[in-house]
């Protein structure tokens, strides 16, 4: 049966439609983020870009976005996970114990809080996966159990100091291997490094795409999109070669953000995240093992809470009971501003490390201006419902199309 020329007209239309708002979706998050850096660089005389104070962004919300990627993968699995600020203290209090008052090297002490972030995360995931209790629960009760371990690891007071090489993973920085006159060469170069394996990554998915015959964008658009990237990552190189170099905390995060960023895209397991979180059914009657990888997203997400828990720790030089309050909601927070869909299903790691970016951004731009914590808070809510309310809206009309 032919179709009428108005019918394919309409069916066009919808099609176009339908792109823009998928484009809409995936780009507006990066948009958002770029008028949110002017606006703020405007209302505070250019401080906000100053090489010290965009180092200090990244030092300042290191483990809030670690904590994301792991929450991220929770999300679009479908669950939440309401205990990770406890988990982080309770992680900073286990290293505390073994490196200073044990007097162990700093080293064991890591190992000793990752091994008990996996133990935390094979708890949780237990009751989840295999028992059956919804993840929110299960959390909630994390919230106040890791908690109350915290207090009693620590007898109800601080740890500190910490030696210098645990600090360093926190404050430390990498500078002077190539020299430079005035700015590292070395920051410069591993950034101009990532931005080449960048663009070459994008021409081959290009490639591959028109190899199975998907619809790709032109190389206008493909060049357009390698040289902004490139304009905007070379010009946050260059401000923090101008202050103390590459931040060790940056390393480890660029490692994360690469590796589970193919985790989510190119492995089984990403794939079973995705299809558990936008179909659960679906994703059982295909063979997943469900309950697997359920116990497995909270394994990660223990691992990674600990980890953000030994950086938390060494940046403040300190393991206190009340370390990571709130932080949960932060990382939660920057996962739905990234554009992580609240039914499950929907998400990537990027996006929600911009979104904990932006929250980095709004923080401390409202702080240079002089902005109360309560107007501080206030606002941050309002963008948090701001971005759920543009998810929910969007999906009604897809599916209203």
């Amino acid at each position: 049966m032919s179709v009428q020329a108005p019918e394919r007209e309409s069916l066009a239309s919808n099609v176009r439609k339908s792109g823009f708002t998928k484009n809409i979706r995936t780009s507006g998050i990066y948009i958002a983020f770029a008028l949110i850096i002017v606006l703020f660089t405007i209302l505070t005389d250019g401080k906000l870009l100053t090489p010290q104070n965009v180092s200090n962004l990244v030092v300042q919300n290191s483990y809030i976005l670690i904590l994301a990627i792991g929450m991220v993968i929770v999300i679009i699995g479908g669950h939440i996970d309401l205990s990770v600020g406890s988990v982080v203290a309770f992680t900073g209090a286990i290293a505390g114990v073994v490196i200073v008052r044990l007097d162990m090297p700093w080293w064991l002490g890591i190992l000793a809080a990752l091994l008990v972030g996996a133990l935390v995360g094979m708890w949780q995931g237990y009751w989840i996966a295999f028992v059956g209790i919804p993840a929110f629960i299960v959390t909630l009760a994390g919230m106040l159990i890791f908690r109350g371990a915290t207090m009693v690891t620590l007898g109800n007071a601080q740890i500190s100091p910490f030696p210098g090489e645990f600090r360093n993973l926190a404050s430390g920085y990498l500078n002077g291997l190539l020299g430079g006159p005035g700015y590292d060469v070395f920051t410069l170069a591993v950034f101009g490094l990532g931005l080449v394996v960048f663009a070459v990554s994008q021409w081959r998915a290009r490639q591959a795409a028109l190899r199975y015959g998907q619809e790709v964008g032109s190389i206008a658009g493909l060049v357009l999109k390698i040289v902004l990237t490139s304009i905007v990552v070379m010009f946050f190189a260059w401000q923090i070669a101008n202050y103390n170099g590459l931040p060790i905390v940056l390393i480890i995060l660029g490692f994360l953000i690469i590796l589970y960023t193919l985790v989510t895209k190119k492995s089984v397991f990403g794939r079973n995240v995705y299809a558990i979180g936008g179909n659960l059914q679906a994703a059982m009657l295909s063979g997943i093992k469900v309950k697997w990888v359920n116990f497995w997203i909270f394994v990660n997400m223990g691992v990674l809470a600990a980890l953000a828990g030994i950086i938390f720790t060494a940046r403040l030089n300190l393991a206190n009971p009340k370390a990571g309050t709130m932080f949960e909601l932060d990382a939660i927070a920057a996962c739905f501003i990234g554009g992580a869909a609240v039914t499950g299903g929907i998400g990537t790691v990027v996006g929600a490390i911009v979104g904990g970016l932006i929250m980095g951004v709004m923080n401390n731009g409202m702080s240079l201006l002089g902005v109360g914590i309560d107007y501080q808070q206030a606002i941050k809510g309002l963008v948090l419902l701001a971005a759920v309310a543009f998810d929910v809206v969007s999906k009604r009309r897809a599916g209203g199309r």
